[in-house]
């Protein structure tokens, strides 16, 4: 299994995860936890944080749960996420993830994307799920080792 430390270099490597300021809070046999703080230049113009934020969230908690299963050599192949609330407003958004089902060269993975309040209470604002699949077979990078 992935540990946490291998997974954070991972996400350390991915320039728009730094921008976006990205972390990995949780990577285990029951799923992944990825977040990001609440700023407002993450808002969209009726201060909603954008969509994409949400999106680029579920992406990568999604291809993080399918890793569980597959190994970190893999990319997304696919993902659906419905908008279920605005987020307004809270300290943090949280992604968390878990593998469905792994076969030899595919996974999906289901994420509930939730905002948390400066007192720790949570309201989910989008639910996603998603495909990954196995990049290649051939050498593997640094990163992959």
């Amino acid at each position: 299994m992935m540990d946490l430390q291998f997974a954070q270099s991972v996400l350390e490597a991915q320039p728009f995860s730094r921008v976006i300021g990205a972390r990995l809070t949780q990577l285990d046999q029951d799923g992944v936890t990825l977040a990001v703080d609440v700023r407002d230049d993450l808002r969209q113009q009726y201060g909603y944080i954008h969509g994409g934020v949400l999106s680029y969230l579920a992406d990568n908690a999604l291809t993080y749960a399918a890793a569980l299963g597959l190994g970190p050599d893999i990319v997304t192949s696919g993902f659906s996420i419905e908008y279920l609330s605005p987020a307004r407003t809270g300290s943090e958004l949280v992604a968390h993830a878990t593998l469905v089902h792994a076969g030899r060269t595919k996974a999906v993975a289901r994420c509930v994307i939730s905002v948390v309040d400066a007192d720790g209470g949570r309201r989910v604002v989008a639910a996603a799920q998603g495909t990954s699949m196995v990049r290649s077979r051939g050498p593997k990078t640094a990163l992959q080792q």
